[in-house]
C-alpha cells in the first residue's frame, strides 16, 4: 500500500541502520514466534532474551498480549481484527530491527496469509520460529486459564478450538516444546539467530 500523497516519509534524513547496527556490534532482526496459545512463544522468547541480554546484546520482545492491552487494545479477534493486529505488530518489528534491535515477536499469527504479510512487511530481517505443541498439551497447561473459559463459552473465535490453526509452511525453525525444555528451546533459538545478527566480517 502506499502512502497518501500529503505523507512525505523523511528516512533519507537519519541515520542510515548500518550506523544503528554498528554502535551496537549487531544486526536488527526479527524472530517472529508462531504457535497456540500456551504452546510457549512468550516463555521461550523471554528465556532466549535472557541468555542473550547476559551477552551483553540488546533485545526486545513483542508480546501480543501486551500489545493487545495498549496498541492494539480496539481490536478484537476476528480475522480482519487479527490481520490489523499482525500488521501493526508487523511494523512495529520492522522499525525496531532498522534500528539494529534484536527483536523477538510472540503472536499466535494463526493463518498463512497473516504470517506472509509479516514476512513482507517486516522484509529480509524476518525469520519463522514455530514453537509447537499439540492442542491437548496446551490446554492442559492453559496457563492464562483461556482454555478453560473458552470451553465454557467465554471466548469466541477462540484458535485451535473455534477458529482453526495452519501450521507453519515456511518456518525457518521449529521448537518443538512438547519434546525439549524451555532451556532447550531457547538455547536452539539463540544458536539460530546468531548467524543473523552477526554483524558483517564478524567470525
Amino acid at each position: 500500500m502506499s502512502a497518501p500523497e500529503n505523507i512525505h516519509t523523511q528516512f533519507h534524513r537519519f541515520l542510515d541502520p548500518a550506523d544503528k547496527e554498528r554502535l551496537l556490534g549487531q544486526r536488527g532482526v526479527v524472530a517472529w514466534l508462531v504457535g497456540l496459545s500456551g504452546s510457549g512463544k512468550s516463555t521461550v522468547a523471554a528465556a532466549a532474551e535472557r541468555m542473550l541480554h547476559a551477552e551483553g546484546r540488546f533485545t526486545t520482545i513483542l508480546d501480543g498480549d501486551n500489545l493487545r492491552a495498549g496498541l492494539n487494545s480496539d481490536l478484537k479477534f476476528s480475522d480482519d481484527d487479527r490481520r490489523e493486529n499482525i500488521r501493526r505488530v508487523a511494523e512495529v518489528a520492522k522499525v525496531f530491527a532498522s534500528q539494529g534491535v534484536i527483536t523477538f515477536v510472540s503472536l499466535i499469527t494463526p493463518r498463512e496469509e497473516f504470517r506472509t504479510m509479516a514476512r513482507e512487511i517486516v522484509g529480509g530481517n524476518y525469520s519463522e520460529i514455530y514453537v509447537k505443541a499439540p492442542f491437548e498439551l496446551c490446554a492442559e497447561r492453559d496457563p492464562k486459564g483461556l482454555y478453560k473459559k473458552a470451553a465454557a463459552g467465554g471466548i469466541a473465535n477462540f484458535t485451535g478450538r473455534d477458529s482453526g490453526f495452519e501450521e507453519p509452511a515456511q518456518a525457518n525453525l521449529v521448537l518443538d516444546t512438547a519434546a525439549a525444555s524451555v532451556e532447550e528451546c531457547a538455547a536452539r533459538l539463540v544458536a539460530y539467530l546468531r548467524g543473523r545478527f552477526a554483524p558483517a566480517g564478524a567470525s
